[in-house]
């Protein structure tokens, strides 16, 4: 029986944190989330104090990352996940406000999973968030490298 899947919310935004927690588990989805407001504490929870990744070896992490950061990119981010043998096979959401074509770009080129641009209108945002909350209820995560 394989590990829960652990949800990695990086998103800066007090308001759409609390909005995409709620609506996710509005659509079912109780997995754990752990959320971080920065990317250089969620660099510090994925790689750990030997910077290696290896600490989440046999986990399975789905990662939802929100490019604008106050610290540092979440394509900075991204990058790194990928490049790491432990956790390049985590799924990464992006999930922002940035909808500019080269940047969507990139983050495939990079490596995400999903490119998801967040909503102006309230609503709208909230059913988009339901709706990932139903896909993340399907999809299969693999666990970090062994």
């Amino acid at each position: 029986m394989s590990n829960p899947v652990t949800i990695i919310m990086i998103e800066d935004d007090e308001g759409h944190a609390r909005l995409i927690e709620r609506n996710i588990r509005r659509s079912g989805v109780n997995n754990e989330i752990v959320p971080f407001t920065n990317g250089t504490d969620a660099l510090n929870y994925l790689f750990g104090k030997d910077g290696t990744g290896l600490g989440h070896k046999g986990n399975a992490l789905l990662i939802l990352l929100d490019l604008n950061l106050p610290d540092t990119t979440g394509i900075d981010i991204l990058k790194r996940v990928k490049e790491n043998k432990y956790l390049k096979a985590t799924p990464v959401v992006v999930l922002t406000t940035t909808d500019d074509s080269q940047e969507i770009k990139r983050c495939y080129e990079l490596g995400c999973n999903v490119y998801i641009t967040k909503p102006v209108n309230y609503e709208s945002f909230a059913n988009a968030i339901r709706q990932l909350g139903l896909f993340f209820s399907v999809i299969q995560v693999p666990p970090a490298a062994t």
